[in-house]
């Protein structure tokens, strides 16, 4: 009982945007930790109506009584004061989405903490869980950091692998990826409350990144292999979409598996049942899609409207 009565007695800022942060900041709360502040991302106009949405972080502090704070700088020396009042002993960070400076970074006792979902110091950066999948890795994790000045840099404390599912695409691997870092994240503070929290330095020459996807990156490239092209699909649903062209209009592809045993030309349709188009190693079968404007369907729901021809030719652009 004598633990739990220190434990609670933690002061904690938590710095977070995204559903993945979301059972970071749950996990601290139900742990018994004071969490006196939040800040998160500015409130952002989303879907057709572009009406301004609050984070999900954001949501969850509100329905606790937390105060919110939504700096749009923090070298300004506006966030560093306002952090000084609340005087944390520690500052945990979960995909915030910027990097802190170095007052920042030296203003808690304890330091600050982040949670990166990779297995550092590979994939490095704002996409780690994407890229993973896009890369055909077979397998990724969480790792807890103390914070550096530099992206994703600072000496590792815990780490936890997982392996990726043949079919899971990043929105299932973000949902497992999450729960496991606020595990993780549960395990991590104890031991920097009783100052027994290890400090592994990052191999730099092991380093890989994971920039942030850019648009482009979603347009389906058929000369590339079957299954690079699956990994693109899997990497980008539930977003941005990997996405192509073809005469009847513009198709997000959201479910494919690699066909062995079919060949054309690049973007060549094979098959306008089961939407085959051929790749530059083997072919692809579409088996979920969403038309411009549509919902999402089965292959053979969207070959019965008639739109894709014989030996159509699906356009690799950006």
């Amino acid at each position: 009982m004598q633990l739990i009565a220190e434990v609670n007695t933690l002061s904690i800022v938590f710095m977070g945007t995204p559903d993945f942060a979301v059972p970071c900041l749950a996990r601290i709360l139900e742990d018994g930790y004071s969490v006196t502040a939040v800040f998160t991302q500015p409130d952002r106009p989303r879907g057709r109506g572009k009406l301004l949405s609050p984070p999900p972080v954001k949501e969850l502090a509100l329905q606790h009584g937390i105060p919110v704070h939504q700096p749009v700088k923090l070298r300004d020396g506006e966030a560093l004061s306002l952090l000084r009042k609340y005087a944390p002993d520690l500052i945990v960070v979960v995909a915030y989405g910027r990097l802190l400076p170095v007052d920042i970074l030296n203003l808690p006792p304890l330091g600050c903490v982040n949670v990166h979902a990779s297995l550092l110091p590979h994939l490095r950066g704002a996409a780690p869980i994407q890229r993973a999948i896009i890369n055909g890795d077979t397998r990724t994790g969480v790792t807890t950091m103390f914070m550096s000045e530099g992206m994703d840099e600072g000496d590792m404390i815990l780490r936890r692998e997982a392996f990726i599912g043949n079919e899971e695409t990043s929105g299932e691997l973000f949902a497992r990826l999450a729960q496991m870092g606020a595990q993780l994240l549960s395990e991590t503070i104890p031991l920097l409350q009783n100052g027994t929290a290890p400090r592994i330095p990052q191999d730099q020459s092991l380093a890989t990144y994971a920039p942030m996807i850019e648009k482009r990156e979603a347009a389906i490239d058929f000369t590339k292999s079957a299954l690079d092209i699956c990994h693109l699909i899997r990497g980008l649903n539930p977003s941005p979409l990997a996405f192509t062209r073809f005469s009847g209009g513009r198709l997000c592809v959201l479910k494919a598996k690699p066909v062995s045993d079919m060949r054309g030309a690049p973007g060549e349709v094979l098959d306008t049942r089961r939407l085959i188009v051929a790749c530059g190693d083997g072919a692809i079968e579409m088996l979920e899609v969403k038309p411009e404007g549509k919902p999402a369907m089965e292959n053979t729901a969207f070959s019965n409207s008639g739109k894709v021809k014989s030996s159509e030719i699906f356009t690799s652009f950006s």
